[in-house]
């Protein structure tokens, strides 16, 4: 009797081969879910400031991570230098860039 009872035990506790499929197609499916909502529009931020670092230019308008407003009076390959005020210049990263303004913003304020 003990043999028996132990027997219905194992066979009640396997679980059918359709609930493993079950588990991978919800894992494919949250990690795709995951890549369309974190992954994707992440990639394409980083894309869109990598041209606009790349696309800086003397006499530009810019705003940086910090906050603070300055045109652009020097390049080179790493760094950017703003004008800030009247003969006040910053050095930045260009990284530190974080959006070209229209032209006449800085007047303007």
């Amino acid at each position: 009797m003990n043999f028996i009872s132990s027997a219905h035990a194992q066979a009640a506790g396997q679980a059918a081969p359709e609930a493993g499929i079950m588990q991978l197609v919800l894992m494919v499916g949250l990690f795709v879910m995951f890549y369309f909502i974190a992954i994707r529009p992440q990639r394409k931020r980083q894309k869109e400031h990598a041209e606009l670092v790349s696309n800086l230019a003397k006499s530009d308008e810019v705003v940086t991570n910090s906050g603070i407003l300055g045109k652009i009076t020097k390049l080179d390959e790493n760094y950017v230098v703003l004008q800030v005020a009247d003969n006040v210049e910053l050095k930045f990263q260009r990284a530190a860039i974080h959006a070209v303004l229209p032209k006449g913003t800085l007047k303007s304020i």
